[in-house]
């Protein structure tokens, strides 16, 4: 479905905060840019601030009094992904900005310091703020030995993201869970895939043979962090039962992160190809039969509808964007969640399942992942956002016509089904 052209009236001027942005590979980095692109092709201004990265510099002073159409702040390296960077606190810069060049709302796609000194700046001003839930901080603590700081991480997202108009999350269960914490006016906007750049078009033997796979191998493969929180020993121990029933299989990890020393001195025989991007990342995904997936710590797991719309079997727990898309035993396959045997089972399983039914479930997958266009979720968000501006204002004027006449302003609450 094309993106259609919004009325001039209704155009809106947004400032999306993010603590990443491509080059920079994750999820996050990866759908900002997504609803960037989607919300300006429907005709939206938008304005980017996010930390400066590289040999980038931050925005001068001439810059900013252009109204130029991206913000670059300071930034520091992120311990472990000196590859990331976060911003560091710039309140007294956005307020100048956005004083004199004013959005219509302001979406927070990151609770980092960057984040936390745009909420305060937006808030200040009296601007509409949308807000998303994109990473499990919280979860990640016990992955880290920081169990301890689970709760305080919650209490300071749960107060990051109540202070705006509505946050938004992936699907229901993570809606659900959000609303069990106490936070306020969760909506949802799904993700999407782009068919066009993950497709088994882009499967190809040169890959696979470099692999050491022949077109009767069974290639696995992985794509995200190679971090603690990502659950990889389930990984090596479903690939291990694979290759119990099916010696020629082959295992490719794509991606880096701080176990990755680690991991590929324990587990030579496994292939750390590192990290891929563009149409190297999508040759990766379509050369490979299928993409096991065992974290148990996604919001969504954008990696899930890329597989699938790459003609993979996903083996993945049953919750996030593996629960929304696939049909049990139809278009991939669902552990019960944190059933570690379970996913061991169906791993070993698909190691002696028979190639018809194996390739007709990767082809339902690649259907089924055709149904999740980024089009149709960015007008979500278009939505989501038109009626946070517009109610919001529609709140500020009936507060200021109030003062003026020397009234209490007693308005309506932001409807919590935008």
């Amino acid at each position: 479905m094309p993106f259609r052209t919004i009325p001039f009236r209704t155009r809106l001027r947004i400032a999306l905060v993010t603590e990443t942005y491509p080059p920079e590979v994750n999820g996050v980095s990866l759908t900002v840019s997504r609803f960037s692109e989607g919300l300006q092709s429907l005709g939206h201004e938008v304005h980017l601030i996010r930390p400066a990265q590289g040999h980038e510099s931050v925005s001068s002073s001439k810059e900013l009094a252009l109204g130029s159409g991206r913000i670059l702040c300071r930034g520091l390296p992120i311990p472990k992904y000196p590859d990331l960077r976060m911003g560091i606190p710039s309140q007294a810069l956005l307020l100048k900005h956005w004083s004199t060049c004013r959005p219509d709302v302001v979406q927070l796609a990151t609770p980092g310091p960057l984040g936390w000194s745009a909420l305060q700046a937006a808030l200040k001003l009296g601007i509409p703020i949308c807000s998303d839930f994109r990473t499990n901080f919280h979860s990640y603590c016990s992955h880290y030995g920081l169990g301890w700081l689970r709760g305080p991480v919650m209490s300071y997202l749960r107060h990051f993201h109540n202070q705006s108009q509505v946050t938004l999350v992936p699907t229901e269960k993570m809606r659900q869970e959000l609303l069990s914490y106490r936070f306020n006016n969760v909506r949802i906007v799904a993700r999407g895939v782009d068919v066009e750049q993950f497709s088994p078009r882009h499967r190809t033997r040169a890959l696979r043979t470099r692999w050491g796979a022949n077109d009767q191998s069974l290639v696995a493969i992985y794509v995200g962090r190679i971090a603690a929180e990502k659950n990889l020993q389930l990984l090596f121990a479903a690939f291990d039962a694979i290759r119990a029933r099916e010696p020629n299989s082959r295992l490719v990890l794509v991606g880096d992160g701080p176990l990755r020393p680690l991991l590929s001195k324990s587990h030579p025989y496994a292939i750390f190809a590192g990290v891929k991007s563009g149409r190297e990342l999508a040759e990766h995904f379509a050369s490979a039969d299928l993409f096991l997936f065992p974290s148990l710590s996604e919001t969504f797991g954008n990696v899930t509808l890329e597989a699938m719309a790459s003609g993979l079997a996903v083996v993945a727990f049953n919750y996030a964007a593996a629960a929304l898309h696939i049909e049990a035993a139809q278009s991939g396959f669902l552990a019960e969640f944190g059933k570690e045997d379970h996913f061991l089972a169906i791993a070993s399983g698909l190691a002696s399942l028979a190639p018809h039914r194996l390739a007709a479930i990767r082809e339902r997958a690649c259907d089924a992942a055709g149904l999740a266009t980024w089009s149709r979720v960015v007008l979500e968000l278009e939505r989501v956002l038109l009626r946070v501006s517009v109610t919001s204002n529609r709140l500020a004027s009936f507060d200021q016509e109030h003062r003026l006449n020397g009234d209490r302003a007693v308005g309506p609450a932001i409807d919590p089904r935008i």
